[in-house]
């Protein structure tokens, strides 16, 4: 098994817009109109919380005030889908600094108590109605923990979910792939969104549009009601460029890490942003690669 691996605290970054509220499920009713928990990735993966009075512009106050006087409810807000996104367990190849991509490598057995951790975690909230994976076996066999500690849900395979197809640099350990591939680690490298990766790999352009597409997708069919979508780190970055495209997308992408995104025609908002809190009481089992620009 992994060794445990315990973060430190950084300072916190802002997220990318103010509408972006953030705050645990089913928190209790807060008493203040704007008052938000907002729990916060730092660059190296900490968690940091801070207590903040956010003021909305006027037409963006009915959206605000609906989502949190219905946070302890159990009833989401028939105008949208709340989306519960989480990043799947732990692998080995995680661990080693090994670039997955579409490669499908299994959890491991830090990833399998990541997975039961967040699934006793999402087991207490409401009325989810379905669970989505990528077809990627890291994923979807975090998936299936989940459902079944959701009494049993079923767990739809949606292959727009799998990670960035990484080209050539699939399978190589990501501080040995320029000398072994350099061709495509510059094209990696590139800044250019059209940049595709030799040997297949996705452009980060491509990218946005197929897990982009597929959230919609996701969305549009279960409005007003509340879902669980399970995938990557370098989706959920690119999830968070679709709903902030302002703003950072942020640092790592956490194991098993909850986002919440609220979708309603074509409008998105992110309700809760990296939250690992479930993982707290296990050591926090921190991956060392991967859910950043190496999309692990």
């Amino acid at each position: 098994m992994s060794a445990l691996r315990i973060l430190r605290t950084v300072n916190p970054e802002s997220l990318c817009s103010r509408r972006n509220t953030s705050q645990p499920i089913n928190p209790p009713r807060p008493r203040l109109k704007f008052s938000v928990a907002k729990t916060f990735l730092g660059l190296n993966g900490a968690r940091s919380s801070s207590l903040t009075v956010t003021r909305l512009p006027t037409h963006q106050l009915r959206t605000a005030e609906s989502c949190m006087a219905e946070s302890d409810s159990s009833v989401v807000n028939p105008a949208y889908a709340e989306i519960i996104v989480v990043r799947h367990g732990e692998t080995e190849w995680n661990v080693d600094g090994r670039i997955q991509g579409h490669l499908d490598v299994e959890l491991n057995d830090a990833g399998r108590q990541q997975a039961a951790a967040v699934a006793d975690r999402l087991s207490r909230e409401p009325n989810i109605s379905v669970v989505y994976s990528s077809d990627l076996k890291r994923a979807f066999d975090t998936a299936q923990i989940i459902a079944t500690s959701c009494g049993g849900l079923e767990v739809i395979k949606e292959p727009d979910l799998r990670e960035r197809h990484l080209g050539d640099l699939q399978g190589l350990v990501l501080r040995e792939a320029a000398k072994i591939s350099p061709k495509a680690y510059k094209a990696f490298l590139n800044h250019k969104t059209d940049q595709e990766l030799p040997g297949g790999g996705e452009s980060l352009d491509q990218l946005y549009e197929r897990c982009t597409s597929s959230l919609e997708r996701i969305g549009r069919k279960h409005k007003g009601e509340r879902v669980v979508v399970v995938t990557h780190g370098g989706v959920i970055r690119t999830l968070y460029k679709k709903a902030c495209p302002n703003g950072r997308s942020g640092g790592k992408v956490l194991n098993t890490s909850v986002n919440i995104f609220l979708l309603s025609d074509g409008e998105w908002t992110i309700k809760l942003r990296g939250d690992t809190s479930h993982l707290n009481q296990t050591g926090f089992l921190e991956s060392g690669f991967g859910g950043d620009r190496t999309s692990g």
